[in-house]
Order: structure tokens, then C-alpha cells, then sequence
């Protein structure tokens, strides 16, 4: 059994231990805010450009009016963005997204290239011998479109090339502060009736509403559609560090009970060996006197 002395030093270590995994988790719920904040102030944009891309890419013809629109008869290459995190102490969110990846492409019937937003998914593309096209890390909490806007720009450059004939994202759809789920979003080529379904925006039929564009359609249709394919890129790193720090916040709330149950237990096996310790030394004391006891009476 340790004695008293390091049973002391292992409930200070344990108590150190949990005062830091609070501190993570008020610093993590804080992000939280910060990070759904910060998507939230992108909808009414969002919505917007919506609209109007949807009135122009329904109208008859239009959908040929842009590379972005245009469905290839053949996939060749697929390009997938996945968003992890940089730092550990997450829980499963990591692990959740990779299993999410390796389900939907694992056995895609193309070759699939990645870009990793994120160290833990860059280590674990690696690890499993998957070819990554570029790395963004390093990204901090809650940042701006401009920030953020070469991941997706890569991606459309990659495809207007002809380089990859599809562009998805893997990322952590944040719910609330308990749920958080992996997702799979397919970017490029553009599909205006599943994006519609997926994001759960109002899609209002062209004949009801009317219209008057200017400059023409083609050159908005060029502006807006690589701005709105960042801009899904940009929401959904939003999205994932929100699910990131949630994630963190649980895990470090989950450690700190942890903690707390292990010094309870702690203080009571040290108190019980206190007990013994007190309970040996007064048997010791009662046995001598009881000795000295009987020497003495030998003697009278």
C-alpha cells in the first residue's frame, strides 16, 4: 500500500489535474459562442446570394452558362475537404469525421485526393496512405471569410481545371452544445435542388418573384457561384470548430467528474490508512505499557 506521504502527492496531482480541465472547458465554451456567432452572421448573405442564384441558374438555359452548374458525364477524380482540428482533447470528434470520410469514400469507384483543414486529419490521411493535394493549419478561432477563402478557392481552381470532377467537404455539423454530427456535402458541381434540401433554405420559384440584373446574368453567375462554394467552405469550418470546442468542453467537463470521484476515492483510502496508522500506534503503546506492566509486577 503507498504510504500517506504519496497518497498526499497523488491527491494534489489529481486536484492540480482537474482545476486545469475546468479551466478548459470555461475556455472551450466560450469558443462555442464565438464560433456559432460568427456563422450565424454570415446567414443573411448566404441567403441572398441564394436567392438570386437560384432565380438565375432555374431560368431555361442557364445551367449551362457556368462550368460550376455543369454535371460531367464521367468522374475521373474526386477532391475532398476535410475539416478536423488541430489539437487534441476532443473526445471522439476527430475519430467521428475520419469514420464519416472513410464511409462515403473508402470504396468510391474513383481515385479521391484530399485537402486537409486540420492537423489531426492531415496525420491520419497520412497514416492510411492517402494522397493530400494541401494542408491548411493553424487556423484560428471564429476567422474571417478572407481568412479562410483559399480552401475553397483551391477547390474550384482544381475543378475548373479539369483536374477533379467533383468536390465534396467532411465537416461536423454543430446542433446544439450536446450534438454534433459528422456530415458529408457534396460542393461542386453545383446542384441547386440537393443544396436546397441540404441547407434548408427557401428556394422561391422564378415565375414568383421578379428580377432586373445588372450587370447580365453570366457575370453574376461567375461571381456568385465560386463566392457561394467559399462561402459553404467558410460555414462549415465555422460549423466544425463550434462541434471542436463542444466537443472539448464535454470531454474536459467529463475529465474534471473524473477527477473529482478519483481524489474522493483518494481521500478516503488515505483517511482509512490514517486510521490504521493511529490504530497501530496506539496497539504498540497499549502492548508496551501491558509489558512494562507485567515487568514491574514480575519485580514486586
Amino acid at each position: 500500500m503507498p504510504s500517506a506521504k504519496e497518497m498526499r502527492l497523488r491527491i494534489r496531482s489529481v486536484r492540480s489535474l482537474s482545476h486545469v480541465t475546468k479551466a478548459l472547458e470555461t475556455v472551450s465554451a466560450s469558443k462555442v459562442r464565438k464560433a456559432v456567432q460568427a456563422e450565424n452572421a454570415t446567414r443573411p448573405y448566404t441567403e441572398k446570394a441564394w436567392k438570386v442564384l437560384v432565380h438565375l441558374a432555374r431560368q431555361p438555359g442557364h445551367t449551362s452558362l457556368h462550368p460550376l452548374l455543369v454535371q460531367r458525364a464521367e468522374v475521373k477524380k474526386a477532391l475532398v475537404i476535410l475539416i478536423t482540428s488541430d489539437r487534441g482533447l476532443a473526445g471522439s470528434y476527430n475519430v467521428n469525421v475520419m469514420r464519416q470520410a472513410q464511409k462515403a469514400f473508402g470504396n468510391f469507384g474513383a481515385p479521391v485526393e484530399y485537402i486537409a483543414v486540420g492537423r489531426k486529419g492531415r496525420d491520419m490521411l497520412m497514416r492510411r496512405g492517402r494522397p493530400v493535394m494541401a494542408e491548411f493549419s493553424d487556423i484560428q478561432n471564429a476567422p474571417t471569410y478572407a481568412e479562410l477563402s483559399a480552401v475553397g478557392h483551391l477547390a474550384i481552381d482544381e475543378y475548373l481545371k479539369g483536374e477533379v470532377d467533383q468536390v465534396y467537404v467532411v465537416y461536423t455539423e454543430f446542433i446544439n452544445m450536446m450534438k454534433q454530427e459528422p456530415v458529408v456535402e457534396k460542393l461542386l458541381p453545383l446542384d441547386i435542388e440537393i443544396t436546397s434540401h441540404t441547407h434548408g433554405r427557401s428556394t422561391t420559384h422564378p415565375s414568383a418573384a421578379v428580377f432586373s440584373y445588372e450587370p447580365d446574368e453570366v457575370t453574376l453567375l461567375s461571381e456568385i457561384i465560386p463566392r457561394f462554394t467559399a462561402l459553404q467552405v467558410y460555414q462549415a469550418v465555422l460549423s466544425s470548430q463550434a462541434s471542436e470546442h463542444a466537443a472539448r468542453m464535454v470531454a474536459m467537463r467529463n475529465a474534471t467528474d473524473s477527477a473529482r470521484d478519483i481524489v474522493a476515492v483518494l481521500e478516503m483510502e488515505y483517511n482509512k490508512a490514517r486510521q490504521q496508522a493511529i490504530t497501530n500506534e496506539m496497539l504498540d503503546i497499549a502492548g508496551g505499557a501491558n509489558a512494562l506492566a507485567e515487568t514491574l509486577a514480575g519485580k514486586a
